[in-house]
């Protein structure tokens, strides 16, 4: 049966303007329905966009009260969630004690903040803007949830420990301190607009009439992403200049090089931009044996 509780704080973060969405019964969110792609077997399908009642994770996310109700009653013994980035105006501090995460008193005012189920806590901060990276720089066991993020919400109960998730302290979100924004960005990472410096292609390659202008195309549409959609446009990308690699046009090296720097520059953690990477070659059966992990 539909939890009364878990609808009521939906509806209540709805009306504050914060997205929410069920999550099922083990913290993840709802396979897709058979007519949705995943997002990386056809980036060409815009989860943002997808009419589906839960559909796309945290992209399901909605502040319509009939959509919330449709939701709970389609995913019952599910979990409720909130979607975190510019969004919703959030930056979410996910602490988790047992990989050493804690609260830095010194770096984190207090703020709106939710005892989660396992024992951490989320701090609730308003989203600075730009970029941000997915830890906390320096600190261990903690998570930085901003766009392209969720976190689980009260009183939603924990499926492990069997624990709810509850508010504390009864505080409102606080802006985030100039130290704690400059934790939150990303390590090494070039400025946004970084100029990429592009190889120049080997062969004209089977079939592609102007690789050079092919490449700059597809680093442009990494360039122009917006916020949330910028690790599948890498996916794609790296799948467009995998068809380049496999047509003679560019080496596999050169290939990785210059995805890399653009991943990079488009603010992309080191994990995410070499995930994505070997994502899309992988998907288009180009090897990448031989290339600097």
């Amino acid at each position: 049966m539909p939890d009364p509780a878990l609808l009521s704080a939906a509806l209540a973060l709805a009306d504050e303007g914060i997205p929410v969405f069920w999550l099922g019964r083990s913290k993840r969110p709802v396979a897709n329905c058979p007519a949705c792609p995943k997002v990386e077997d056809d980036p060409s399908h815009d989860p943002e966009a997808c009419g589906c009642l839960t559909c796309h994770g945290f992209y399901a996310a909605t502040c319509d009260p009939d959509r919330i109700r449709a939701m709970q009653a389609a995913v019952p013994a599910g979990l409720l969630a909130l979607r975190t980035g510019t969004v919703s105006d959030r930056v979410v501090l996910d602490i988790d004690p047992r990989n050493g995460g804690t609260v830095l008193r010194d770096l984190m005012p207090a703020t709106r903040c939710a005892r989660s189920g396992s024992g951490g806590w989320h701090l609730h901060y308003r989203h600075p803007g730009g970029r941000l990276a997915g830890k906390l720089r320096g600190h261990p066991g903690i998570d930085v949830k901003a766009d392209g993020g969720y976190v689980v919400a009260p009183p939603s109960i924990h499926p492990g420990t069997r624990q709810p998730y509850r508010w504390t302290g009864g505080r409102a979100e606080v802006e985030m301190p100039p130290p704690l924004i400059a934790a939150c960005r990303p390590a090494e990472a070039p400025p946004a607009g970084s100029p990429v410096t592009a190889p120049t292609p080997t062969t004209n390659g089977r079939g592609i009439s102007s690789p050079a202008a092919l490449l700059a195309a597809h680093l442009d549409t990494l360039a122009r992403a917006p916020e949330g959609r910028r690790r599948n446009t890498l996916y794609g990308v790296a799948r467009g200049v995998a068809r380049m690699v496999a047509a003679g046009a560019l080496t596999a090296t050169d290939a990785h090089t210059v995805l890399y720097q653009a991943g990079r520059a488009a603010g992309q953690t080191d994990r995410d931009t070499r995930a994505a990477i070997a994502d899309g070659f992988r998907h288009e059966s180009v090897a990448t044996e031989g290339i600097a992990a």
